[in-house]
């Protein structure tokens, strides 16, 4: 999208750019045929389901980047900037991911039991100020679902469900609000962090409430989870401290492991179910741990020799795609090609044999922090690894740790997927739901200008997105043409009210062309595209 100079989107009632060669829907075109304007008036339908499709043009795919607050990651850069610095960097961020070509945004919305969002339940990260607890001023979660969305970008929140932080400076220094400090029986401190307890029903309630509390009050587009269930072991091998919550809460359970599998399970469910009854357009995903068992433990396991998060972190990732209760998945699999002990061309496979058939999308989590260590060389780095996933058809996107990265260390590995891969856009996937499809847009009008083409329409109020479509004029009209990405041209912001939108094609074809405007809804439904609006050909107006 970015080739395009991303040409400003107004949202307002605009006149149209005086053209020279442009035929308004509903004027008479100089081919001579006259019932040319009235079929070029009447709204085309729906573009056929039996099309031949181009699958090197995938029209939706996931292009996600992980925007990491933790500990100033990649975002604020510092814990002391002011809002306007903030928000500057956050729209640099932004505009860097439309520019590549991405489509989605997975923003740290709750990194250490805390809140870079207004929160009643949990106080301020300390990212933002300095201090956990102070307010920057603004709602950072608010602002950059709103700027996401008009650059067309989804904007999915990232919570760690358990994560208090590290000893120092985290846990001694909670606020006096943080729920830790009314239920200090919550927490458990394991290695340098401390953690909510899995276990505990109350903690379960409270995390869930915490992510309800966001689907309600933002207009995000996902709730999205990282691999932090119960902890990573540390280099000792000790056990996590549940003794109290396991003769407490155990029930029938004689296994602790299965206990403690069950209580990642019953949140995992919970959210989900919660967030279908709510907000079923909210799609819910996890980024588990690139191995979930090793065949050598379990027959059914991949053909690594790594960490198990099934054992080591009671995920049970499989049994969620089984189940339905996650409607992505974004394992990391942050290994080369030939990596003995975990080959990115082992897990792959045995990734997408999870997903077939499930209804589950599969997206792959890219390590562009690792491009330029040994099996990362070169600037085919991630390109290879894309490369590669296109034998697997349930593979449908991939997300990139992390956005520092790709400004840096990555910088010419995402650039070479950016023109090899992402040189045109791509709708995001669709939320799965029985929502009708949106209505068409009306009323679009194209015409050259010094700026290239500017195109205007009307909308009926509430589109999420809006995708426009650029096909060569050939003179006979195929909707089949707007069947895959080939022709997408750009996606825009949507409008939750009725009235004029616009758009400026700013590297417009030679030839004559026409333009088609397509409205998603919020479960990412595609309307009928909108009447045709034909430019000939020409230098400017």
């Amino acid at each position: 999208m970015g080739r395009f100079g991303q040409a400003a989107i107004v949202v307002a009632v605009m006149s149209l750019l005086a053209g020279c060669s442009s035929v308004p829907p509903g004027a008479e075109p100089d081919v001579g045929d006259p019932d040319a304007a009235a079929a070029e008036a009447r709204p085309p339908g729906e573009i056929p389901a039996d099309c031949e499709v181009d699958a090197a043009a995938p029209k939706r795919q996931m292009r996600g980047v992980w925007l990491t607050t933790v500990r100033n990651i990649d975002w604020p850069s510092e814990d002391d900037l002011s809002e306007g610095q903030q928000k500057k960097e956050l729209i640099e961020q932004l505009d860097r991911a439309r520019d590549l070509g991405l489509n989605a945004v997975f923003f740290h919305a709750r990194p250490t039991a805390d809140a870079v969002y207004r929160s009643d339940k949990e106080p301020w990260a300390r990212y933002l100020t300095g201090t956990q607890g102070g307010d920057p001023g603004y709602d950072p979660l608010e602002f950059a679902t709103t700027e996401a969305h008009k650059r067309g970008l989804e904007l999915h929140a990232w919570f760690n469900p358990y994560r208090v932080g590290w000893n120092d400076p985290d846990l001694e220094n909670l606020a006096e609000d943080h729920p830790l400090s009314e239920h200090p029986d919550w927490l458990i401190t394991y290695d340098d962090q401390g953690w909510m307890d899995p276990g505990n029903p109350e903690v379960r309630a409270w995390v869930s409430d915490v992510v309800l509390d966001v689907v309600d009050r933002y207009d995000i587009d996902g709730v999205h989870f990282d691999d932090y269930f119960y902890p990573y072991p540390d280099e000792d091998g000790s056990d996590f401290g549940d003794d109290t919550s396991w003769k407490k809460y155990r029930g029938d359970f004689t296994d602790r492991a299965d206990w403690r599998r069950d209580n990642v399970n019953q949140l995992i469910s919970e959210i989900h179910n919660r967030i279908e009854r709510r907000k079923p357009w909210v799609r819910f995903g996890v980024s588990p741990f690139g191995i979930w068992r090793n065949e050598r433990t379990d027959p059914t396991g991949s053909a690594t020799k790594g960490l198990e998060s099934y054992d080591a972190q009671y995920a049970d990732t499989r049994a969620w795609i089984q189940e339905g209760t996650i409607d992505y998945i974004a394992p990391q699999v942050y290994w080369p090609q030939g990596f003995d002990a975990a080959d990115y061309a082992t897990l792959v496979p045995w990734w997408a044999e999870q997903v077939a058939g499930t209804g589950v999308d599969l997206y792959i989590g890219q390590a562009a922090y690792k491009v330029g260590d040994d099996g990362w060389k070169g600037s085919d780095a991630l390109s290879r690894q894309l490369d590669f996933n296109t034998d697997y058809p349930e593979v449908t996107g991939d997300v990139y740790f992390s956005m520092k990265s790709l400004n840096d260390v990555a910088d010419d590995a995402i650039g070479k997927v950016a023109a090899e891969y992402y040189r045109r856009p791509a709708l995001p996937p669709r939320a799965t739901g029985d929502a009708a499809a949106p209505e068409p847009v009306t009323g679009l009008e194209a015409a050259r200008s010094e700026e290239g083409v500017r195109l205007v329409w009307d909308t009926t109020g509430g589109a999420r997105f809006h995708a426009i479509y650029r096909v060569p004029d050939n003179g006979a009209e195929d909707l089949c043409a707007l069947a895959d990405g080939t022709h997408l041209l750009a996606v825009v912001g949507g409008n939750a009210t009725e009235g004029r939108q616009a758009f400026t094609d700013a590297d417009p074809a030679d030839g004559p062309v026409r333009y088609y405007v397509t409205a998603l809804d919020d479960y990412r439904a595609e309307s009928a595209p909108s009447p045709a609006a034909r430019v000939d050909a020409g230098e400017g107006g």
